[in-house]
Formats: C-alpha cells, sequence, structure tokens
C-alpha cells in the first residue's frame, strides 16, 4: 500500500535541504551519538510518579495539544515541566 505523506513547512525545508547535497556527515559520529544519546536517556528517564489536579478544560486542551504534537498527552506535560525546571520554557508573545 502506497501512503503520501504530508510534510509541513519546515519537514519540506530539510528535505528540499538534503536532497540538494547540503547535509555532510559529522566528524566523530559514534561518540556524537552515543552523548547524545546518553543525554536523550537521562532526560527521558521515568522513575517517579506524580498525581495532580488540573481543571478538565486544561486537561482537554492539553490533550488536544498533544494530538496535534502526535504524542501522548503525559508526555507533553512531561516534557513542559522538564524545560521549565531547566528554564527554556519561554513564553509566547502573541
Amino acid at each position: 500500500m502506497n501512503k503520501t505523506v504530508k510534510l509541513n513547512k519546515e519537514e519540506k525545508e530539510i528535505l528540499n535541504s538534503f536532497e540538494k547535497g547540503e547535509w555532510v556527515s559529522s566528524k566523530n559520529f559514534l561518540p556524537k551519538k552515543k552523548k547524545y544519546e546518553s543525554y536523550a536517556k537521562s532526560t527521558l528517564a521515568k522513575n517517579k510518579r506524580i498525581n495532580i489536579r488540573i481543571s478538565e478544560k486544561d486537561l482537554i486542551l492539553m490533550q488536544r495539544k498533544a494530538v496535534e504534537e502526535g504524542i501522548p498527552y503525559q508526555t507533553l506535560i512531561s516534557s513542559l515541566i522538564h524545560k521549565f525546571v531547566n528554564g527554556s520554557l519561554v513564553e509566547s508573545k502573541l
């Protein structure tokens, strides 16, 4: 079965850049890969549980946003908490 994949603008730009040959292999790829895998594992390690109470409206909005992002809503919440405590969560200026 042949499926057509729809790409967003950023994905199209990346694909076009790759097809133009603008990408090059990284030197010392394996050590860098291991380093970033280690970072990802420690960031994504989920070894504690918490229970929180939030409004139903906020939960529904969070679930909708997670669907848009293509991830489980618990993962989205965990990611937001991680970004907040590390200072990388920035307020949107709408």
